[in-house]
Protein backbone atom coordinates (compact mmCIF):
# COMPACT_ATOMS: atom_id res chain seq x y z
CA UNK A 1 0.00 0.00 0.00
CA UNK A 2 2.78 2.16 1.24
CA UNK A 3 4.69 1.25 -2.32
CA UNK A 4 1.05 2.21 -4.33
CA UNK A 5 0.90 6.12 -2.23
CA UNK A 6 4.71 6.88 -3.22
CA UNK A 7 4.35 5.35 -7.00
CA UNK A 8 0.86 7.41 -7.11
CA UNK A 9 2.59 10.46 -5.19
CA UNK A 10 5.58 10.54 -8.01
CA UNK A 11 3.54 10.30 -10.96
CA UNK A 12 1.29 13.50 -9.21
CA UNK A 13 4.51 15.03 -8.95
CA UNK A 14 6.40 14.28 -12.53
CA UNK A 15 2.94 15.31 -13.97
CA UNK A 16 2.74 18.27 -12.27
CA UNK A 17 6.42 19.15 -13.14
CA UNK A 18 5.67 18.18 -16.96
CA UNK A 19 2.99 20.92 -16.87
CA UNK A 20 4.80 23.06 -15.30
CA UNK A 21 7.63 22.78 -17.87
CA UNK A 22 5.07 22.77 -21.02
CA UNK A 23 3.69 26.25 -19.52
CA UNK A 24 7.47 27.59 -18.90
CA UNK A 25 7.94 26.61 -22.84
CA UNK A 26 4.57 28.29 -23.84
CA UNK A 27 6.26 31.63 -24.76
CA UNK A 28 9.28 29.94 -26.03
CA UNK A 29 7.52 28.06 -28.66
CA UNK A 30 5.18 31.25 -29.45
CA UNK A 31 8.02 32.90 -30.42
CA UNK A 32 9.39 30.67 -32.54
CA UNK A 33 6.38 29.98 -34.31
CA UNK A 34 5.74 33.78 -34.46
CA UNK A 35 9.19 33.70 -36.01
CA UNK A 36 8.36 31.96 -38.75
CA UNK A 37 5.55 33.83 -39.89
CA UNK A 38 4.98 37.02 -42.40
CA UNK A 39 3.64 40.27 -41.11
CA UNK A 40 1.05 39.40 -42.70
CA UNK A 41 -0.11 36.69 -41.34
CA UNK A 42 1.01 37.96 -37.89
CA UNK A 43 -1.81 40.84 -38.46
CA UNK A 44 -4.53 38.33 -39.11
CA UNK A 45 -4.13 36.25 -35.88
CA UNK A 46 -2.30 35.05 -33.13
CA UNK A 47 0.50 32.87 -33.32
CA UNK A 48 -1.51 29.51 -32.70
CA UNK A 49 -2.97 29.78 -35.90
CA UNK A 50 -0.39 28.67 -37.79
CA UNK A 51 -0.61 25.14 -35.40
CA UNK A 52 -4.06 24.11 -38.11
CA UNK A 53 -2.40 26.39 -40.93
CA UNK A 54 1.40 25.26 -41.35
CA UNK A 55 1.49 26.72 -44.42
CA UNK A 56 2.56 30.12 -43.11
CA UNK A 57 5.41 28.99 -41.57
CA UNK A 58 8.66 29.61 -43.67
CA UNK A 59 12.26 30.39 -42.89
CA UNK A 60 12.38 33.44 -44.59
CA UNK A 61 12.26 35.52 -41.88
CA UNK A 62 15.34 34.25 -40.70
CA UNK A 63 17.35 34.26 -44.52
CA UNK A 64 15.95 38.34 -44.32
CA UNK A 65 17.53 38.35 -40.56
CA UNK A 66 21.07 36.97 -41.67
CA UNK A 67 20.93 39.59 -44.42
CA UNK A 68 20.82 42.31 -42.24
CA UNK A 69 23.95 43.35 -41.55
CA UNK A 70 23.03 45.54 -38.38
CA UNK A 71 21.41 42.33 -36.40
CA UNK A 72 24.06 40.25 -37.14
CA UNK A 73 26.95 42.36 -36.22
CA UNK A 74 24.90 42.97 -33.29
CA UNK A 75 24.85 39.16 -32.50
CA UNK A 76 28.45 38.93 -33.01
CA UNK A 77 29.03 42.14 -30.89
CA UNK A 78 26.96 40.02 -28.14
CA UNK A 79 28.90 37.22 -28.46
CA UNK A 80 32.36 39.09 -28.06
CA UNK A 81 30.80 40.54 -25.07
CA UNK A 82 29.42 38.09 -23.04
CA UNK A 83 32.44 35.32 -23.63
CA UNK A 84 35.12 37.72 -22.17
CA UNK A 85 33.08 39.08 -19.47
CA UNK A 86 32.22 35.43 -18.58
CA UNK A 87 35.61 34.01 -18.55
CA UNK A 88 37.70 37.05 -17.21
CA UNK A 89 35.03 37.26 -14.26
CA UNK A 90 35.31 33.44 -13.42
CA UNK A 91 38.85 33.66 -13.78
CA UNK A 92 39.73 36.51 -11.71
CA UNK A 93 36.83 35.44 -9.10
CA UNK A 94 38.20 31.56 -9.06
CA UNK A 95 42.23 33.23 -8.18
CA UNK A 96 41.16 35.86 -5.87
CA UNK A 97 38.40 33.34 -3.82
CA UNK A 98 41.14 31.12 -3.40
CA UNK A 99 43.47 33.37 -2.22
CA UNK A 100 41.05 35.31 0.40
CA UNK A 101 39.70 31.78 1.42
CA UNK A 102 43.35 29.56 1.97
CA UNK A 103 46.09 32.17 1.53
CA UNK A 104 47.20 34.32 4.77
CA UNK A 105 48.31 38.03 3.37
CA UNK A 106 48.35 41.01 4.44
CA UNK A 107 44.62 42.91 5.20
CA UNK A 108 42.94 39.89 3.89
CA UNK A 109 40.10 40.39 6.23
CA UNK A 110 39.53 44.45 5.07
CA UNK A 111 40.01 43.46 1.23
CA UNK A 112 37.28 40.79 2.00
CA UNK A 113 35.14 43.11 4.02
CA UNK A 114 35.55 45.83 1.18
CA UNK A 115 34.81 43.12 -1.90
CA UNK A 116 31.38 42.15 0.41
CA UNK A 117 30.69 45.86 0.76
CA UNK A 118 30.79 46.52 -3.18
CA UNK A 119 27.89 43.96 -3.17
CA UNK A 120 25.52 46.22 -2.31
CA UNK A 121 26.68 49.46 -4.59
CA UNK A 122 23.50 49.70 -7.32
CA UNK A 123 25.06 49.62 -10.87
CA UNK A 124 23.41 52.91 -11.48
CA UNK A 125 25.99 54.72 -9.92
CA UNK A 126 28.82 53.72 -11.63
CA UNK A 127 26.98 54.45 -14.83
CA UNK A 128 27.81 58.34 -14.99
CA UNK A 129 31.33 57.89 -13.29
CA UNK A 130 32.99 54.91 -15.51
CA UNK A 131 31.34 57.14 -18.71
CA UNK A 132 33.41 60.02 -17.95
CA UNK A 133 36.16 57.77 -16.86
CA UNK A 134 36.18 55.70 -20.36
CA UNK A 135 35.18 58.75 -22.09
CA UNK A 136 39.24 59.97 -21.16
CA UNK A 137 40.83 56.46 -21.65
CA UNK A 138 38.81 56.37 -25.04
CA UNK A 139 37.09 52.88 -24.52
CA UNK A 140 33.59 54.87 -23.99
CA UNK A 141 31.35 53.24 -27.21
CA UNK A 142 33.41 50.41 -27.76
CA UNK A 143 33.19 46.46 -26.91
CA UNK A 144 36.23 46.46 -24.71
CA UNK A 145 34.97 49.03 -22.57
CA UNK A 146 31.62 47.40 -22.14
CA UNK A 147 33.44 44.21 -21.32
CA UNK A 148 35.47 46.14 -18.41
CA UNK A 149 32.15 47.61 -16.80
CA UNK A 150 30.69 44.19 -16.62
CA UNK A 151 33.64 42.16 -15.48
CA UNK A 152 34.30 45.33 -12.87
CA UNK A 153 30.52 44.55 -11.89
CA UNK A 154 30.32 40.99 -11.90
CA UNK A 155 33.57 40.49 -9.80
CA UNK A 156 32.45 41.49 -5.96
CA UNK A 157 29.54 38.56 -6.53
CA UNK A 158 31.53 36.11 -8.02
CA UNK A 159 34.41 36.83 -5.72
CA UNK A 160 32.22 36.15 -2.61
CA UNK A 161 30.49 33.34 -3.85
CA UNK A 162 33.31 31.65 -4.65
CA UNK A 163 35.45 32.20 -1.52
CA UNK A 164 32.92 30.94 0.65
CA UNK A 165 32.74 27.78 -0.76
CA UNK A 166 36.10 27.25 -1.36
CA UNK A 167 36.96 27.95 2.20
CA UNK A 168 33.69 24.47 3.08
CA UNK A 169 36.71 22.33 1.66
CA UNK A 170 38.51 20.19 3.76
CA UNK A 171 41.15 21.84 5.69
CA UNK A 172 43.27 18.41 5.86
CA UNK A 173 42.54 18.36 2.33
CA UNK A 174 44.91 20.93 1.88
CA UNK A 175 47.18 20.16 4.09
CA UNK A 176 47.69 17.26 2.73
CA UNK A 177 48.30 18.25 -0.57
CA UNK A 178 51.06 20.72 0.52
CA UNK A 179 53.14 18.23 2.97
CA UNK A 180 53.67 15.92 -0.59
CA UNK A 181 55.26 19.05 -1.62
CA UNK A 182 52.14 20.68 -4.37
CA UNK A 183 53.15 24.32 -5.06
CA UNK A 184 49.50 26.75 -3.91
CA UNK A 185 49.68 26.90 -7.88
CA UNK A 186 49.62 23.15 -8.22
CA UNK A 187 46.84 23.03 -5.31
CA UNK A 188 44.71 25.17 -7.15
CA UNK A 189 44.79 23.95 -10.17
CA UNK A 190 44.74 20.04 -9.41
CA UNK A 191 42.26 19.97 -6.36
CA UNK A 192 40.54 23.10 -5.86
CA UNK A 193 38.95 23.68 -9.59
CA UNK A 194 37.90 20.30 -9.79
CA UNK A 195 36.00 20.14 -6.71
CA UNK A 196 35.07 23.40 -7.47
CA UNK A 197 33.72 23.04 -10.33
CA UNK A 198 29.96 22.91 -9.47
CA UNK A 199 30.38 26.85 -8.28
CA UNK A 200 32.16 27.95 -10.85
CA UNK A 201 29.58 26.21 -13.55
CA UNK A 202 26.98 28.67 -11.78
CA UNK A 203 28.73 31.07 -11.36
CA UNK A 204 29.23 31.19 -14.98
CA UNK A 205 26.31 30.28 -15.85
CA UNK A 206 24.70 33.13 -14.07
CA UNK A 207 27.12 36.02 -15.10
CA UNK A 208 26.93 34.71 -19.08
CA UNK A 209 23.10 35.30 -18.65
CA UNK A 210 23.31 38.59 -16.94
CA UNK A 211 25.35 39.79 -19.64
CA UNK A 212 24.18 38.04 -22.45
CA UNK A 213 20.67 39.90 -21.51
CA UNK A 214 21.91 42.98 -20.68
CA UNK A 215 20.59 46.53 -22.25
CA UNK A 216 20.98 49.05 -19.50
CA UNK A 217 24.89 49.19 -19.35
CA UNK A 218 25.23 48.22 -23.30
CA UNK A 219 22.77 51.18 -23.87
CA UNK A 220 25.04 53.81 -22.19
CA UNK A 221 28.53 52.57 -23.12
CA UNK A 222 28.06 50.49 -26.68
CA UNK A 223 28.02 53.46 -29.90
CA UNK A 224 26.54 51.34 -33.21
CA UNK A 225 29.14 49.68 -34.38
CA UNK A 226 29.56 48.25 -30.99
CA UNK A 227 25.69 47.62 -29.61
CA UNK A 228 24.79 43.93 -28.63
CA UNK A 229 21.48 42.50 -30.06
CA UNK A 230 19.15 43.44 -27.09
CA UNK A 231 20.22 47.69 -28.15
CA UNK A 232 19.87 46.75 -31.88
CA UNK A 233 16.44 44.60 -31.46
CA UNK A 234 15.37 47.89 -29.23
CA UNK A 235 16.21 50.26 -31.97
CA UNK A 236 14.24 48.41 -34.55
CA UNK A 237 11.01 48.59 -32.74
CA UNK A 238 8.86 51.28 -34.84
CA UNK A 239 5.42 49.71 -34.30
CA UNK A 240 4.98 45.56 -33.46
CA UNK A 241 3.05 44.71 -36.49
CA UNK A 242 5.08 46.35 -39.30
CA UNK A 243 8.33 44.60 -38.36
CA UNK A 244 7.29 41.60 -36.57
CA UNK A 245 9.09 39.36 -39.33
CA UNK A 246 12.40 40.96 -38.04
CA UNK A 247 11.47 41.06 -34.11
CA UNK A 248 10.32 38.22 -33.69
CA UNK A 249 13.67 35.87 -35.36
CA UNK A 250 15.90 38.19 -33.54
CA UNK A 251 14.19 38.02 -29.81
CA UNK A 252 14.32 34.20 -30.72
CA UNK A 253 17.82 34.09 -31.63
CA UNK A 254 18.73 36.57 -28.40
CA UNK A 255 16.34 34.19 -26.48
CA UNK A 256 17.83 30.27 -27.46
CA UNK A 257 21.58 30.64 -27.14
CA UNK A 258 21.23 31.75 -22.85
CA UNK A 259 18.60 28.86 -22.95
CA UNK A 260 20.82 26.07 -24.86
CA UNK A 261 23.62 27.61 -22.71
CA UNK A 262 21.56 26.56 -19.39
CA UNK A 263 20.20 23.00 -20.28
CA UNK A 264 23.94 22.38 -21.51
CA UNK A 265 25.55 23.14 -17.65
CA UNK A 266 22.61 22.55 -15.93
CA UNK A 267 23.79 19.02 -13.88
CA UNK A 268 26.71 21.52 -12.84
CA UNK A 269 24.21 23.73 -11.81
CA UNK A 270 21.95 22.06 -9.98
CA UNK A 271 25.34 20.29 -8.19
CA UNK A 272 26.47 24.13 -7.12
CA UNK A 273 22.90 25.44 -6.19
CA UNK A 274 22.53 22.18 -3.66
CA UNK A 275 26.12 21.81 -2.91
CA UNK A 276 25.48 23.69 0.81
CA UNK A 277 22.69 21.68 1.44
CA UNK A 278 24.34 18.61 1.08
CA UNK A 279 27.66 19.53 3.14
Amino acid sequence: MNAVRRGLGNGLVQAFLVVVGLIWLTPLAGLFVSSLRSSQDTAKGGWWTALVSPGQLSFDNYSALLKNAGITQAFWNTVLISVPATVLVVVLAALAGYAFAWLDFPGREPLFLLVVALLVVPVQIGLLPVAKLFGALGLFGTIPGVVLFHVAYGLPFAVFLLRNYFAEMPKEMLEAARMDGGSEWRIFTRLVLPVGRPAIASLAIFQFLWVWNDMLVALLFADSSSQPLTVALQSQIRQFGSNIDVLAPGAFLSLIVPVVVFFAFQRHFVQGVMAGSVK
